[in-house]
């Protein structure tokens, strides 16, 4: 049993840690990232272009980031690829590591890959797909869908440029409210 003097500090330290702890989760938005929204990726403005290009594309009224960019197989394996990809993500962020041109990963990149085939199969089992592809095959057999499709759904991301007029959800101001009123008085 810890001496009496010490319980007081200490449940001050867990109050002051405690408190720390959900002002971080609440300022990071950490509970919108369970879901699947796609103005969650533009809690980090760098998404912006990405954001922007999917909004003018096809895939807009069908999908959003998370049909293509994390697995499908189980719920589990999605949550587990969701917090690893984005603690990768927030610790880049946080520790002002982006690069000026985002490039998907590896990991991320056989995802994607395995979603266009999980929402395109009935094209690639097509017969008149079939009888196309089967002249490529062995051009095609190691590509990923991308190396035809460039553009599909990002368009060419090379900044907001890309796509004028987008309109990009901005990401709201953490400060408090009452901070706020504090400072304009």
């Amino acid at each position: 049993m810890p001496p009496d003097q010490w319980k007081i500090p200490v449940i001050l330290m867990l109050g002051i840690f405690t408190g720390i702890g959900l002002l971080v989760l609440h300022w990071s938005k950490a509970p919108s990232y369970l879901g699947d929204k796609p103005e969650t990726c533009m809690n980090c403005h760098i998404m912006a272009p990405q954001y922007a290009t999917w909004a003018h594309s096809s895939h807009r009224n069908q999908t959003h980031c998370n049909d293509c960019h994390v697995p499908h197989n189980n719920v589990v394996n999605k949550y587990y690829f969701k917090a690893k990809d984005g603690l990768r993500h927030a610790t880049m962020f946080t520790l002002r590591l982006e690069p000026q041109v985002i490039f998907i990963h590896e990991a991320g990149q056989n995802v994607v890959q395995q979603n266009c085939i999980r929402c395109h199969e009935e094209l690639l089992t097509n017969d008149k797909m079939l009888r196309y592809t089967q002249t490529f095959d062995e051009e095609l057999k190691d590509k990923q869908c991308w190396t035809c499709h460039r553009e599909t759904p990002h368009g060419r991301v090379n900044s907001l440029s890309s796509v004028p007029n987008a309109r990009v959800p901005v990401a709201g101001s953490p400060v408090p409210e009452w901070i706020k009123k504090l400072n304009n008085q």
